[in-house]
């Protein structure tokens, strides 16, 4: 189970008097857990702890799980039993280590948790990490509460103190949990039901993180698309609202599913040039007779008018996907669909699986589960056509001048990277720009994951 770390801030300021406390967050699955790592570090930056980006010999040891995928439990265990021998050691060194265990395995598997392994201090859910420094004290003290797993989304970011960016872009959440059940999913058990975050309080986060020097926002949710604010406010009157925010100067959204991108939604992404023109739209599969299994609520040929809908507002638009190969009863003829959508669409990225049962699902009780080999199989060939499909998109992008968003220092001395409006990392030869800036970068390479390019290039006809 790879995890992504969360260093300490580069502006983060350490006392010389006194070393402060250590914290390593381990990052698990989508941007959700991403987001909610960074809030964790802001709810214990009052504390004293500054981040590290190794949990050997930190004073607390944070792991935000993603129960998606198979085995996610149990390697969440084999992680803690690393620990467990980092624990040790500083203990014989007269030193503590407290564990925590986050995220939606701790939701789901807490219990089990507590029982199998000892050495966790802590197992907090997704909607109660704002808890932590009560927790913390709870553990030190040896007392009180260890599980905390609720749904309370509300008090969660009610609770929330005001966020520190590290860059130039940042996350925003603005919707919890899922009503659509699909078969092979977890979320709804794990976030619970569908819960949108009150307009102001979206506002003034985006505006706090403008005044920061946020310049591009990336709204997320379960199903991000289902927002609902007060007097019947939808998403799309959200993002209008968070266009007109001086500073802010891209926006995205994910994860999106297709039976909730309405008229006025996608009528926005022809009228709002801050709206960029990539959108992730999760299919998983291009056969109705395993949609309806899924309990996805929409077919093919509804997801393919969805698609020409946008493209019809907004041609440049790239879209991305996911998609799910290996379902429960799915035929050859159910996979060829799959990839004949995939030809037809065009992607310009997409995130491929093969099914895996997850305890509590309906799916995983089904009959007619694949063989693994099939899986594998049939994952390499739609892998073959979406890895050329990316390719051929970031090859088409030679030449073209694209307004890329500086994020910070490229690979190279003297390069700088940034973000292409399809989301592709850029590293480029540049003069004196600035973190923040959007500047013209003319693409003069591509490979399947990032582009590079030169504004020197663009005096060259």
């Amino acid at each position: 189970m790879a995890y992504r770390s969360m260093r300490r801030p580069r502006n983060a300021k350490m006392s010389e008097r006194a070393a402060p406390k250590q914290v390593f967050i381990g990052t698990y699955g989508c941007q959700m857990n991403v987001y909610d790592s960074e809030r964790m570090r802001d709810v214990l930056a009052p504390l004293g702890y500054a981040m590290v980006g190794e949990p050997d010999n930190a004073d607390l040891v944070i792991l935000n799980t993603c129960h998606i995928r198979e085995k996610a439990t149990e390697k969440v265990y084999s992680e803690i039993g690393r620990l467990r021998a980092h624990k040790d050691r500083r203990a014989g060194e007269g030193k503590g280590m407290t564990i925590a265990i986050a995220g939606c395995v701790a939701q789901a598997e807490g219990e089990e948790i507590m029982r199998r392994a000892p050495e966790v201090d802590l197992v907090v859910g997704p909607q109660a990490y704002h808890k932590l420094p009560e927790l913390i004290a709870r553990a030190a003290r040896k007392s009180g509460e260890r599980l905390a797993a609720n749904f309370s989304a509300q008090e969660k970011f009610d609770a929330l103190p005001a966020r520190a960016p590290d860059g130039v872009t940042a996350f925003l959440s603005i919707q919890e949990g899922c009503d659509k059940f699909c078969t092979f999913c977890v979320v709804p058990y794990t976030r619970g039901a569908e819960f949108s975050r009150p307009f102001a309080g979206v506002l003034a986060e985006a505006r706090a993180l403008a005044d920061r020097g946020v310049r591009e926002i990336t709204l997320l949710g379960q199903n991000v698309n289902a927002y609902h604010g007060a007097g019947g406010l939808g998403f799309a009157d959200l993002l209008e609202r968070l266009a007109r925010i001086e500073g802010i100067a891209r926006l995205r959204y994910m994860t999106s599913h297709p039976a909730e991108m309405s008229d006025d939604l996608i009528a926005l992404h022809g009228a709002e040039p801050k709206l960029m023109p990539y959108l992730h739209l999760p299919v998983q599969s291009g056969s109705d007779r395993i949609l309806k299994a899924m309990n996805r609520k929409h077919d093919g040929a509804y997801y393919r008018d969805v698609v020409a809908r946008l493209r019809a507002v907004r041609s440049d638009i790239a879209l991305s996907t996911d998609f799910i190969v290996g379902f429960p009863g799915e035929s050859e003829k159910d996979y060829g669909d799959s990839e004949q959508l995939a030809r037809e669409v065009g992607f310009a990225s997409a995130f491929s699986f093969k099914y895996s049962p997850r305890p509590g699902t309906p799916a995983a009780l089904m009959r007619g589960q694949i063989d693994e080999a099939v899986k594998n199989e049939r994952l390499a060939r739609l892998q073959a056509v979406l890895g050329e499909q990316q390719r051929s998109f970031n090859d088409g992008q030679i030449g073209r001048i694209l307004p890329v968003l500086v994020a910070g220092r490229g690979r190279a001395p003297g390069q700088k990277h940034g973000r292409s409006p399809y989301l592709q990392a850029v590293h480029f030869e540049s003069g004196a720009v600035r973190n923040g800036e959007i500047v013209p970068v003319r693409i003069i390479g591509a490979s399947q994951n990032s582009l590079t390019g030169s504004t020197a290039a663009l005096e060259v006809a």
